[in-house]
């Protein structure tokens, strides 16, 4: 594969990436189960790959946890070679 137009080195790491093994970022939310009406935003700590996302969020869909929550705690280990880690704090 070659890249051609980019004008620096992370350009084209990014394009060859895209190409062949596509990463992503993956954002959603989890149920509170000792707080009502209550969510934590949540976060793959890495990326994935792009054909894991439905497999992640059928995990994540599964997820509950209890208050206390700091930012960066991590609900859920080795999902797809990841952790789910929370981004919102909640008393």
């Amino acid at each position: 594969i070659t890249v051609v137009g980019n004008s620096c080195k992370r350009g084209e790491v990014y394009a060859i990436s895209e190409c062949t093994n596509p990463q992503r970022s993956i954002t959603s939310t989890v149920r509170v189960s000792n707080r009502e009406n209550v969510m934590v935003s949540v976060k793959t700590k890495d990326t994935v790959s792009k054909n894991k996302i439905f497999e992640v969020m059928k995990v994540i869909r599964s997820l509950s946890v209890e208050a206390p929550l700091e930012i960066g705690d991590e609900l859920c280990d080795n999902v797809a070679g990841t952790k789910i880690i929370a981004t919102k704090k909640v008393e």
